[in-house]
């Protein structure tokens, strides 16, 4: 078991426990920060859209075809932009940084 870091919009910093194979977006949803995450991790839209810190991304696989659309779409796109539902934690990622975007506010 390791923790990624997580900023949530109020610009809070967490540390969250994360057990691998296990999405992101899933252990954000289960640390109860507010994520609104609303297809759950279907990749069918940007509720659970991050903002990774840059000495992570080398760390993370490309997105995807179907995340590059979602992620085209965003409120507020960066290069360091994913959806958290698709990046799966590892070993490797243990201390991972993210920050919560506009898209995830819950309603």
């Amino acid at each position: 078991m390791g923790t990624i870091r997580v900023t949530d919009l109020e610009g809070v910093t967490h540390t969250v426990e994360a057990e691998p194979g296990r999405s992101v977006m899933e252990l954000i949803y289960d640390a109860g920060l507010p994520i609104k995450a609303a297809c759950f991790g279907c990749c069918s839209c940007s509720t659970c859209h991050v903002y990774v810190d840059p000495e992570w991304l080398d760390k993370l696989p490309p997105p995807g075809p179907d995340e590059e659309d979602i992620l085209d779409m965003t409120a507020e796109p960066r290069d360091t932009s994913r959806l958290s539902c698709q990046i799966t934690y590892n070993d490797a990622l243990d201390g991972l940084h993210v920050t919560l975007a506009e898209d995830t506010r819950p309603d």
